[in-house]
């Protein structure tokens, strides 16, 4: 080869070099999950970003330079996908600052303490740069809880107040003068199922329930054969189930999640505890590598290995979810990371067991078992060392058959009637101890 055709050949790679420089990373697409404990905004890339941000008073903005970006159509969508009811947004505003410089100036509508970080690609991602807006000042879980019952309770007292008025109004109002007045209807007051009567007079305090629908968020969980979301399954579950459980007297239900956002594992777990939960009750309708997988399953937690292959397998699956859904790994909580690497007590291990077992015989009368007797693996979300604790699979969503149960609506009403079952009949039978701070 000629000295000119090799010097050709190289200006051609400095060329080729230049323009995939000038190229960049691509925008493949741009999400908010408002919620009100946080909102986090997505931006996935197929390639690596950078970025610098500072916070502005007057008014409250977070500015965000993201560099080696040129404006899109794709970025230029952030601005629509914010909600006018977003706790924290006000809105966004997206321009072009500087050459290859994408400047982002989020319009904040309380002070937020931000936090900010990328993700590596995992599953169906690629990088994503993940923006989180969290409240400067974190809510008292305990608090709201007493705070929503009491809301109940005196709406509960007025709606019979009322229909009370309603009723002696009629009876005080002179007939008609073509005749008698007609009898007044019955008044119809919900009432709802009592607590096995061997509980009613052991339980001298507020019993709190944690339920835990898995995923969410950046993680849609399992995918069924038809496109039903694992995330949207549990959710729908866990909210029929806290309203359930709020309806029985001396109960009350918290969720981890009550919307379309993610939560880490150890938050999860921190949140029953910020509770004193009594209870921790994970919800999942699981995929398996074979479709026809079927059947609901009850885990426990295991101080040794797992009780079977696919209950390893299942917990390997389910403690990936943070690498889905995404953490901040630098900003974790003290003492979640402490609660991850505890192992539970045997007491709290040998408490699973009992709620499992009622909950497993009670969803054993609404459908198919996977698994005759609870079964046990290293789930995370199950360390709380203090509080008894379960993970139910509802059914494979990955089985045709199981997939199209969970979307019927009166077969989830099935599951709710005994996981709620399953749940009372466990604190019928072993009262909570009271609590040093009464609700």
């Amino acid at each position: 080869m000629k000295r000119r055709d090799v010097l050709a050949a190289g200006s051609l790679v400095l060329l080729l070099g230049r323009a995939e420089i000038a190229h960049g990373a691509s925008i493949v697409a741009v999400r908010v999950w408002p919620a009100d404990e946080y909102t986090r905004i997505t931006i996935e890339s197929d390639g690596a970003l950078s970025e610098r941000h500072f916070l502005a008073r007057g008014p409250d903005r977070l500015v965000i330079d993201i560099d080696g970006l040129e404006l899109s159509p794709a970025l230029r969508e952030i601005v629509g996908k914010v909600q006018s009811d977003d706790p924290f947004i006000a809105g966004v505003r997206v321009g072009q600052n500087q050459p290859r410089v994408v400047r982002l100036v989020i319009d904040l509508k309380q002070p937020t303490a931000p936090q900010l970080f990328t993700l590596v690609p995992v599953a169906a991602y690629q990088h994503r740069m993940v923006f989180d807006l969290h409240p400067v000042q974190e809510r008292d879980p305990l608090l709201e809880l007493i705070e929503d019952k009491e809301r109940a309770e005196q709406q509960a007292a007025k709606a019979v107040q009322d229909a009370l008025g309603e009723f002696i109004g009629r009876i005080e109002r002179p007939p008609l003068a073509n005749g008698p007045a007609a009898a007044p209807p019955p008044v119809q007051t919900p009432s709802p199922p009592p607590l096995p009567h061997i509980a009613k007079d052991r339980i001298d305090r507020l019993i709190v329930v944690a339920l835990d629908p898995g995923h969410g968020g950046e993680d849609p969980g399992a995918t069924g054969p038809s496109g039903l979301r694992e995330k949207d399954v549990v959710l729908s579950i866990a909210l029929a189930l806290r309203e359930r459980l709020n309806a029985r007297p001396g109960m009350r239900a918290m969720l981890t999640r009550d919307g379309d956002f993610f939560v880490p594992l150890g938050e999860r777990v921190r949140k029953a505890r910020r509770v004193q939960a009594d209870l921790f009750v994970s919800i999942h309708a699981d995929a398996f590598v074979n479709p026809q997988a079927r059947g609901a399953s009850v885990f426990a937690l295991s101080e040794g290995g797992a009780s079977s292959t696919a209950a390893r397998w299942l917990a390997d699956k389910e403690n990936a979810a943070d690498l889905v859904g995404g953490i901040n790994v630098k900003n974790r909580h003290a003492d979640v990371m402490r609660t991850l690497l505890d192992m539970s007590t045997t007491a709290q291990i040998k408490d699973s067991l009992k709620i499992g077992r009622e909950v497993l015989g009670r969803i054993g009368k609404v459908g198919r078992l996977h698994k005759p007797q609870v079964e046990q693996a290293g789930f995370a979300v199950l360390k709380a060392p203090d509080i008894p604790s379960i993970l139910v699979e509802t059914a494979f969503i990955s089985n045709p058959d199981e997939e199209r149960k969970l979307r019927d609506a009166d077969y989830r009403g099935k599951l709710v009637d005994a996981l709620e079952d399953g749940i009372a009949r466990y604190f019928a039978r072993h009262p909570p101890l009271a609590r040093n701070r009464q609700l």
